[in-house]
């Protein structure tokens, strides 16, 4: 049996122009210039202005984004329908492109640090290759098993794998024992450790490049052999006893693997895969007052296109209007639409920026004076949101991914976030605080005897913090600390 329902729903959609100023918003400093030279690169409407050879007679106006941002312009009447003076105003020079670093630092800090050019390990490894006198199978076999290795320099694929992947891409039929051989030559390269299957192979095959007659290495290719588990859980005891050593010896042998390389892939290349970081604010001390200004490279030059404002010009003059021009300026309507949209989400997000920014600043004023982690105040997403009228989730997008530089070094702005935690005095602190005392502490211990976590526990509560061992725990966690028997040294 049917039934009919009337339901009411309350939905909140983002139009496509609140979309993308969204989407500007969480993108870091470092990325936004590639981000706007696609959009350069896809609507010919948009102009740099930094990239003009000679100034232009008109620009695009300054307006406040937040007056009609995200609006329709199909509101209230068809698509042809659209008034020719919207895009014939005076295009003066954009101000509001250059005017966030008046005070900014001086051009020699600003220099970005040059990245060295080098040759990734598999390059290496391939360079080595093509030195050895081989056949073309077992070069091909060769070149299938540097090709397999992962960022660490190991090989994760089974050899079956290898030599399926030999039949099907390259039509080379493969025995296992071929590339088993294979791979024991790829072993041979440097650097030590390569091409390994698991890390006891890797730290293996860099012990037997080493002087094997020597007694300390001896042991440690048995450490590495039979008692790996007992070696990386530092249970030192029960290797004195198995190996029937004194303190001195076992701590040559743990300080001769302590020397080997886990991951030999990462020895000989600069790691891309992390983005230089570029900070999106500056704050400088003049004479006690901080001055808070946005990096130049957040806020590009851009204005809607002179030339295709001229064809609305030629399309009001003109006596005829046929189907043809009406559908090319229609598509003209479009891009110079997407191009002030692009503007405003822009200008939006430097607005957005500096707020934040600002409303940070003032909140940790004193930590931003002195450097002092024990000068953070307790700040959670809600007490900016609050100060400025956003969204947390608009705070959120800025901290997580923007940079200020400070006399006292760069920070991420998610790191001046943290919960309150009440002393015995009632006073309440970050958790900033404690983490540096427990920092200082797990510093200062005797790493033949490290402090546990309830030792810590202790000496928080001997200092005011009542906090819970779970809670310090966690704390520790989160500094990438390991556990006290895990800090343990001979």
């Amino acid at each position: 049996m049917l039934k009919q329902n009337l339901q009411q729903k309350l939905l909140q959609k983002l139009s496509p122009q609140q979309i993308q100023f969204i989407k500007l918003l969480q993108v870091p400093t470092v990325s936004l210039d590639t981000r706007i030279k696609e959009e350069l690169e896809d609507n010919p409407a948009l102009e740099d202005f930094s990239l003009s050879l000679s100034e232009p007679e008109e620009q695009y106006p300054d307006r406040d984004p937040d007056d009609d941002f995200g609006s329709s312009d199909n509101e209230g009447g068809e698509a042809d329908e659209f008034n020719i003076d919207d895009y014939l105003q005076d295009d003066s020079v954009n101000d509001y492109g250059s005017r966030y670093d008046q005070n900014g630092d001086d051009e020699e800090d600003k220099k970005e640090m040059p990245i060295a050019i080098q040759n990734s390990f598999i390059e290496n490894l391939q360079s080595q290759l093509d030195l050895l006198l081989l056949s073309d199978k077992d070069f091909l076999i060769g070149k299938q098993i540097i090709g397999s290795l992962d960022d660490d320099g190991y090989l994760r694929r089974p050899i079956m794998s290898l030599t399926d992947d030999l039949a099907f891409s390259a039509n080379v039929m493969a025995e296992d024992e071929e590339v088993e051989d294979m791979l024991k030559v790829i072993q041979s390269f440097d650097p030590p450790g390569i091409a390994a299957r698991t890390l006891q192979e890797c730290l293996l095959i860099q012990l037997r490049r080493k002087d094997v007659n020597d007694p300390i290495i001896k042991k440690a290719i048995l450490v590495v052999e039979e008692y790996l588990d007992e070696f990386t859980r530092k249970h030192y005891d029960k290797l004195e006893r198995a190996l029937n050593m004194n303190s001195s010896e076992l701590r040559a042998v743990v300080g001769e693997i302590l020397k080997l390389n886990p991951k030999p892939g990462d020895s000989s290349e600069v790691n891309t895969k992390q983005l230089q970081v570029i900070p999106d604010f500056h704050i400088s001390n003049n004479d006690g007052v901080l001055v808070l200004t946005l990096n130049a490279k957040n806020a590009p030059e851009l204005k809607v296109s002179r030339s295709y404002q001229e064809m609305f010009q030629h399309y009001d003059k003109a006596s005829q209007k046929d189907k043809k021009l009406k559908e090319a300026v229609q598509f003209v309507k479009q891009k110079l639409d997407s191009a002030k949209w692009f503007i405003d989400a822009i200008k939006q997000r430097q607005q957005t920026l500096l707020k934040t920014m600002n409303a940070i600043m003032q909140y940790q004023y004193d930590f931003f004076l002195t450097g002092d982690d024990k000068n953070l105040r307790p700040m959670i997403l809600k007490d900016i949101a609050d100060r400025i009228n956003m969204d947390i989730s608009t705070v959120s997008r800025v901290a997580n991914s923007k940079y200020v530089q400070t006399e006292h070094g760069t920070y991420l702005l998610k790191s001046f976030f943290s919960e309150a935690i009440q002393t015995e005095s009632g006073e309440e602190v970050s958790n900033k605080e404690v983490k540096k005392i427990l920092e200082e502490h797990i510093g200062k211990e005797d790493k033949r005897h490290p402090l546990a976590d309830e030792k810590l526990t202790e000496i928080l509560k001997e200092a005011g913090y009542n906090i819970a061992r779970r809670t310090v725990a966690k704390y520790r966690e989160q500094m990438n600390i390991p556990v006290a028997r895990l800090r343990k040294e001979l």
